[in-house]
């Protein structure tokens, strides 16, 4: 018999609401045939099997080392693995951990990097505390922010990332209206931003630390700096963090995975804080789930010890750098003699970034989206869900949200289906034009 009594929700609970990735999913199930270019996932077929299966196995032919990796871990993460982690930093950055300001006690291991942006966000957000983003950035994370309640206030952006003019302005501006001591985070996604594939440039990366600093009136504003996309990088030498340029150490928070360089599977991802914060996490997540997974962290530890994780590294550039030079290419032959379309040509990370005319909406709702999955049978995502809605706004205070885009992913497709997605894609835009 079923209770009839309402449930009392969580004020939480009535924040938060199923991400649009549901949506699509169930569009790819009940439109058999669809070729999909919008979902982020990695290539299937260059997930790291062997070496998986090698690191697996050297681990499991010592019984006391089997033993530890069966075994509970400690919830800021294996000691052995968290000092891989700091050389393995080291290395991307060039820089001692001297010179990085970080020990292994500025470093928690989180399952994947989205377990440590929604710790953070705990720890640091209460309802109504501001945090800035990029316009576009990761839709998942403004789901994050949403469902703590926190405002979520756009920053302008171009080619080079956030533009540091405007954020200046907007932390000059919430100072005005009484609100800068609600500022409490600058969210950016520093390499091959999804959805926009645009890197911010190393003289914004040192001064948005600038202005992060300035701005610290009343309390530490942090930057939270997510690497998710770091290593994928294709047209030259991995980017320095935001986080190198702190000289303090203190007002960058750096958070980076292993899902898209080695194998979401895993779900190892970690970050780098403060002592003072890595605490705070460290108490949120104790009462989570005492930390993650202790055999995940054995697999990767062994790989990067034995330095067959950097080799992986490479050969994944070499799969997804021909994956992105077939879509630039298919963009070129498919969209080039369509007025007023443009993209953006990522040097690394998995998405392409489309600007379609701007009476041209792309929205699941949008005749567009509708044809494309239905008629021309491919999808890809709109736009519109990467641009945050600032719940302490009116509704006709509200930024205008760009309708006209469309993120586009070369990660699972193999050549002919970016080539064929693109060729559908393009007959489904031309309707339009």
């Amino acid at each position: 018999m079923t209770d009839s009594k309402d449930i009392q929700f969580s004020r939480k609970r009535t924040w938060s609401h199923d991400l649009p990735i549901s949506y699509l999913m169930q569009q790819g199930v009940e439109n058999p045939g669809v070729l999909s270019l919008a979902a982020g996932l990695v290539d299937q077929n260059s997930l790291p099997v062997s070496i998986t299966q090698s690191a697996f196995q050297s681990l499991f032919s010592d019984p006391g080392s089997a033993r530890e990796a069966l075994q509970y871990g400690t919830t800021a993460g294996s000691l052995s693995f968290r000092k891989l982690l700091l050389a393995h930093l080291s290395h991307l950055e060039q820089k001692s951990a001297e010179e990085l300001r970080m020990t292994v006690d500025n470093i928690i291991v989180t399952t994947g990097s989205q377990q440590y942006l929604s710790l953070l966000g705990e720890v640091l957000l209460d309802p109504g505390d501001i945090c800035l983003v990029a316009a576009p950035t990761y839709f998942v994370f403004l789901g994050v922010l949403q469902g703590l309640g926190a405002r979520i206030i756009s920053v302008d952006t171009d080619e080079s990332g956030m533009k540091m003019d405007s954020l200046d302005t907007t932390l000059e501006r919430l100072e005005a209206q009484g609100q800068l001591n609600r500022v409490k985070m600058i969210y950016l996604v520093s390499d091959y931003e999804n959805p926009s594939g645009v890197s911010l440039s190393i003289d914004r990366r040192k001064k948005v630390v600038e202005i992060a600093q300035k701005w610290s009136k009343q309390h530490r504003i942090h930057i939270l700096e997510d690497l998710a996309y770091r290593e994928l990088c294709y047209d030259g030498p991995v980017l320095p963090s935001i986080r190198s340029f702190d000289q303090t150490g203190e007002t960058v928070i750096l958070t980076q995975t292993f899902s898209k360089s080695f194998a979401p599977g895993l779900r190892v991802g970690f970050g780098v804080a403060s002592k003072q914060v890595c605490e705070a996490i460290s108490d949120k997540k104790g009462n989570d789930d005492f930390g993650s997974t202790n055999l995940s962290q054995h697999i990767l530890a062994n790989a990067l010890r034995e330095n067959i994780y950097y080799n992986h590294v490479e050969y994944l550039r070499s799969v997804y750098r021909e994956k992105r030079d077939c879509m630039l290419d298919a963009a070129e032959t498919y969209f080039s003699k369509l007025k007023n379309i443009h993209w953006i040509h990522p040097g690394g990370g998995l998405y392409v970034w489309m600007t379609l005319p701007d009476s041209i909406e792309t929205g699941f709702k949008s005749t567009l989206f509708q044809k494309a999955i239905h008629e021309d049978k491919v999808m890809y995502v709109p736009g519109e869900l990467f641009y945050a809605y600032d719940h302490g706004l009116g509704c006709n205070e509200q930024p205008a949200i760009q309708k006209n885009h469309m993120r586009l992913t070369f990660g699972v497709q193999n050549s002919q289906g970016i080539q064929e997605g693109m060729k559908r894609l393009s007959n489904a835009v031309k309707s339009f034009i």
